[in-house]
């Protein structure tokens, strides 16, 4: 690496500095390109968030707002941007503020628990910091970024030890979003006496333990407090909106992902099925693919690999999840890739795909290529009018689907292997 890379990393304020001008810049660009162009750079789901927070703002609902589907907090957090003008940012600034205080968090966690130098870490944290995709999706108005700052939390919480805050956090993040639920898989196997070879002591040998002896460790002391907890952040905050806005909270926020049917900007391999689902509701089989999807995810996500890798390397095995989740749930977006590219910068230093330069590129190209094709086939279907379902669209979903799922064999190949 040249010597201005070793100047520039060196100076952690340049860093950020540089994160910072990235993400105004894209905000200045945004807003001209809403104004000039009939491409938005707007995020549609900005303007469901912020519509939201003008019905709290005169009283009402956030769910009188049809298609918000988010936790009330989320509407009050944007409630400055009804006050128009420039305000209208407000969230957008507030999702950008949220990925560099993620990276900020990313690059003290290396610091601390890996045991990176200054240098190293903020390399590191750059694939965050400095990602134009990151940046990119917080600016046009993807709470995201909220989201991830969120959940970087735990994982240092955890990592300190510190089960209580570690679980309360864990607790507001699903009640934000739904997803962060499979961290508690990982949390509470990682939880645990540790033997000299850094394997948890008597669990993975059961037969040298009594049945009470195994239940005991099975329910230690910081396993009772992590799921104590989260359970308890999560009642309460879902009691508050529950109190406030009755059953419609807990339809939209939760019991709409179960059986949601979105097609449209879907890298999902079930793409194609929902589609006809949503076409012909009533020729649709009574074992419906929304319903069914979540079996394979859940058991990779939340069994499986908690199971093989939490022992080995938590931050680690969070990727691990969040990858199989994102690759296997009947909705993928370009936003939820942020939820696993979180993680990357405490993965890669013991990656495979950094050892070997040649599959590290190979990867990245792959997975580029993956969603260039998907997109080529969604630009012929939505702008140019052509019903490319079948056979384009399909294919493109499917190879983007079985790149992912390489990617995924060689990411837990490696945690499980891992030395911490």
């Amino acid at each position: 690496m040249g010597w201005w890379a070793n100047f520039f990393f060196s100076r952690q304020w340049l860093v950020y500095a540089a994160a910072i001008l990235l993400r105004l810049a894209l905000l200045v660009y945004g807003r001209w390109q809403d104004s000039n162009s009939p491409v938005k750079y707007t995020d549609i789901d900005y303007l469901v968030f912020t519509d939201a927070a003008r019905y709290i703002a005169v009283g009402r609902s956030p769910y009188d707002r049809a298609t918000y589907r988010y936790t009330p907090l989320l509407a009050w957090m944007l409630y400055p941007t009804t006050w128009g003008g420039v305000w209208f940012e407000f969230g957008k600034c507030l999702f950008a503020f949220g990925d560099v205080l993620t990276g900020l968090l990313i690059a003290k966690s290396l610091r601390e628990q890996a045991g990176f130098n200054k240098d190293r870490a903020m390399k590191y944290a750059s694939i965050w910091l400095l990602n134009p995709m990151v940046a990119n999706i917080s600016t046009r108005g993807s709470s995201e970024g909220l989201v991830v700052a969120m959940v970087v939390p735990i994982l240092l919480q955890a990592l300190r030890r510190r089960i209580w805050i570690c679980g309360f956090l864990l607790g507001v993040a699903v009640h934000v979003k739904i997803y962060p639920f499979i961290y508690a898989a990982a949390v509470f196997w990682w939880l645990g006496p540790k033997s000299k070879d850094g394997v948890k002591a008597n669990e993975s040998n059961p037969s040298k333990s009594s049945w009470p002896e195994t239940v005991l460790q099975l329910v230690n002391k910081q396993r009772q407090s992590l799921v104590i907890a989260s359970a308890l952040a999560f009642t309460l905050l879902n009691g508050a909106m529950f109190n406030a806005y009755g059953m419609p909270f807990i339809k939209h926020t939760y019991l709409y992902h179960f059986t949601r049917l979105d097609h449209r900007h879907n890298f999902s391999v079930y793409n194609t099925v929902l589609h006809l689902n949503s076409a012909n509701p009533r020729q649709a089989s009574d074992l419906r693919v929304e319903s069914l999807a979540f079996i394979p995810q859940l058991l990779l996500a939340v069994v499986a690999i908690p199971l093989i890798c939490a022992k080995k390397d938590l931050a680690g095995t969070m990727l691990a999840q969040t990858f199989a989740f994102v690759t296997f749930n009947k909705v993928c977006t370009s936003q939820y890739f942020l939820w696993y590219m979180v993680f990357l910068p405490f993965y890669l230093p013991y990656s495979s795909f950094m050892r070997r330069p040649k599959l590290g590129v190979s990867a990245l190209v792959l997975w580029i290529l993956g969603q260039a094709a998907w997109l080529q086939q969604g630009y012929e279907l939505e702008f140019l009018g052509h019903s490319t379902f079948l056979p384009g669209l399909w294919l493109a979903s499917a190879s983007f689907y079985l790149i992912n799922c390489w990617i995924l064999g060689v990411i837990v190949a490696d945690v499980a292997a891992h030395v911490s």
